[in-house]
């Protein structure tokens, strides 16, 4: 996607193709973790997505109009809203779910209801941290219209901070966009990279974004997948590890610059084609959402367990939960189907926790290459005042794997 030509038009209906458009698009012909036979653990699922769990379906909006200095209310924008329907947005019956922070400079409404009554009532949606209310409102306006969805609700959504790249302060972010997601929520492939909530986030000081990936069991394991969709936008670069290999130090240049031909625009930001330096910050900033899906039946504690694990696969890629992170993670199963809406008593089956191993590993596999293949997908953007975010460069990722015998 180049976000040059992305402007969006001022007719309405115009503008709402163009939006959809690009929700789609997402980064055709790059390849992801696995087609580049990165050495990482497990087997995907047809689709190596979070759709993989049969039912879920993903929702992306996506925003990218302007360019130059900020104009708050007018731009640049780079940003939008992603949305999970665990049953399929024609299935109002609810699922298992539990939540977990890693760490909690963020935000994930809706989890004190999840946390008391383990049930999850609706979407997940992910967004920007200043359109959080915007995207929750909607969703309610969206499920008091629709048939056999309860009349009230505590939507769960998610944010990371996208101003960096995006006006943020501009709430660019309207009803219709979180309405446009909602509807057009499918199954199949997933939109990656600048995509949806992910279009203005960073990862590890590259591109990040939106990205999936699942894990299938073997059939001794109970053949159950487990599917996970992240909105990454966290790390240094330092920290970034692939599959145990350091390619944060291999890659140590391209972290964000400024485009301005104005150097007292961002004037304390490396100008683009200029070697970094000991000043350049590489703090470890920012946040990630996981949504973690399966088909296994599992209880809200044992979701809980699994929600926890995601942690694991954070570490795995170099993130730590630093002070200024919101690490918040988000897990629920399709199994039972009807229980977690009986209004008397309802049978449900459960996984023995001796038989759970397989289900955390599986998660923690799914979470590690979701991150890869949000930078995989993600497309070098460049976004208010001339701030530029580079792509992570794969011809240099294989040769750094390839250094390490990997």
């Amino acid at each position: 996607m180049r976000e040059s030509k992305a402007i969006m038009p001022r007719h309405r209906s115009l503008a709402l193709l163009l939006i959809l458009a690009f929700s789609t698009a997402g980064a055709q012909g790059k390849q992801r973790a696995h087609q580049l036979r990165l050495p990482l653990e497990g087997t995907p699922g047809p689709s190596n997505a979070i759709t993989d769990v049969a039912g879920v379906e993903v929702g992306h909006t996506t925003l990218i109009s302007g360019s130059g200095k900020l104009v708050v209310g007018k731009g640049p924008v780079r940003t939008g809203v992603t949305v999970v329907h665990p049953r399929g947005k024609g299935n109002a019956d609810p699922v298992f779910g539990a939540w977990f922070t890693l760490n909690g400079n963020g935000e994930m409404t809706g989890t004190t209801w999840l946390e008391e009554s383990g049930v999850l009532e609706g979407p997940v949606a992910i967004t920007n941290t200043h359109s959080v209310g915007v995207v929750r409102d909607a969703i309610l306006q969206w499920q008091v219209t629709r048939p056999n969805m309860q009349p009230w609700g505590l939507p769960v959504v998610a944010e990371t901070y996208d101003g960096t790249l995006n006006d943020i302060n501009g709430f660019h972010v309207k009803p219709e966009h979180v309405l446009a997601a909602l509807d057009g929520a499918k199954s199949g492939a997933v939109g990656e990279g600048n995509v949806g909530g992910g279009t203005g986030m960073i990862c590890h000081g590259f591109k990040g974004g939106i990205g999936t990936a699942s894990r299938r069991l073997s059939p001794e394991a109970g053949g159950y997948t487990v599917g996970v969709l992240v909105q990454c936008n966290y790390g240094s670069r330092r920290d970034l590890r692939v599959a145990g290999v350091p390619v944060g130090l291999e890659i140590a240049d391209l972290l964000p610059c400024s485009a301005s031909t104005d150097a007292a625009v961002d004037a304390n930001l490396r100008r683009c084609g200029t070697a970094p330096g000991r000043s350049d910050d590489d703090a470890e900033l920012g946040s990630i959402i996981v949504v973690v899906a399966t088909d296994a039946p599992l209880l809200p504690h044992q979701l809980k367990r699994l929600a926890t694990r995601v942690s694991i696969g954070v570490g795995r890629m170099g993130g730590y939960g630093g002070n200024s992170s919101g690490d918040i993670f988000i897990a629920f199963s399709t199994a039972n189907p009807r229980a977690a809406a009986a209004r008397d008593s309802a049978s449900v089956a459960m996984i023995a926790n001796d038989r759970i191993n397989p289900l955390f590993y599986a998660t923690v596999q799914a979470t590690e290459e979701s991150i890869i293949n949000a930078m995989l997908a993600a497309e070098t953007m460049t976004g208010v005042n001339d701030r530029r975010v580079h792509a992570l460069p794969v011809d240099r990722l294989v040769a750094a794997m390839r250094k390490y015998g990997r």
